[in-house]
């Protein structure tokens, strides 16, 4: 009983000259914390729960009119947000209504990304620069990412393990957000171009299931893996693929091989990465994931 009443008395001392370490280390009170809160239009933002500890505790969140998903990492609750190439630069909220009735919010201010162009012609194998070429290109284009606007995806995340580069070597040669000048048209390169010799083998991102496997005439032999929760990586201007779709694909599995099949006038291995439907710069996301 000494014992008990000892050690009672030195609680209460300890608190009384440290009261803030009382109840700081068990509780802590739910709140958001971003990547950034200035992120640059093209760039994915990593939304973080602190004091929450399961996804069941976010009843909602909500940025720019979408409904992003929770999911756990790192032992964290999280969300991913996408800022569009093109969102108009401004503050914007991130909302979120827990479980409890709580809401919180972030403000985060997109930042306008800074106006690069560069001439790219048109390969001789799509009917190189010519009027008729250009206006092809641009129509085809416009029909592809018609076709790859709307892929299913999961509504829980395929994966729980660090995202990594689908290449062993990486070497950016075409960056994400540039406006490519062809002829009379202006096409954004939502994506990001990385060195890869002809049959250099591809890996997948991460876990997810492959939603696309299809030649087209502009993106060439073409690899859609979803990821679930509204996220994507395309892989494209392919030599080969070694995939169906539907199968189940796992973090490093090689995909296929590098190529140059469609609009693409040497060898390489174009990377989209889109959360939600929203394509945004491939380096910075990993950069997410401390890549």
């Amino acid at each position: 009983m000494k014992h008990l009443l000892y050690i009672g008395i030195c609680a209460a001392a300890f608190f009384a000259f440290f009261p803030q370490a009382s109840f700081a280390a068990a509780v802590t009170a739910p709140s958001i914390l971003v990547s950034s809160s200035t992120p640059l239009q093209g760039e994915p933002v990593l939304v973080t729960f602190e004091g929450v500890t399961a996804t069941s505790s976010i009843q909602s969140i909500s940025y720019n009119g979408g409904k992003p998903g929770t999911f756990l990492y790192a032992g964290k609750v999280h969300a991913l947000l996408a800022v569009d190439l093109h969102q108009k630069p401004g503050p914007y909220a991130v909302s979120a209504l827990l479980a409890t009735g709580k809401k919180l919010e972030k403000i985060i201010t997109v930042i306008e990304r800074p106006q690069v162009k560069a001439p790219l012609g048109i390969p001789e194998k799509l009917g190189g620069n010519t009027a008729a070429s250009q206006a092809t290109l641009v129509s085809t284009l416009a029909s592809e990412n018609a076709s790859l606007a709307n892929i299913w995806t999961g509504t829980k995340a395929f994966w729980s393990q660090n995202f990594q580069w689908p290449l062993k070597s990486i070497t950016v040669t075409d960056p994400y957000g540039y406006s490519r000048e062809t002829g009379a048209y202006s096409i954004a390169h939502k994506g990001t171009d990385l060195r890869a010799a002809e049959g250099t083998p591809v890996a997948a991102i991460n876990r997810g299931v492959v939603r696309v496997v299809h030649e087209y005439r502009d993106y060439g032999k073409t690899i859609v893996v979803d990821h679930g929760l509204g996220l994507m990586s395309f892989y494209m201007h392919l030599s080969k693929i070694n995939v169906v779709a539907g199968q189940l694909v796992l973090p490093g599995q090689i995909m296929g091989l590098s190529g140059h099949t469609g609009y693409a006038d040497q060898p390489h291995l174009h990377l989209t990465i889109r959360i939600n439907g929203i394509s945004i710069d491939p380096v910075l996301f990993f950069k997410l994931f401390n890549l």
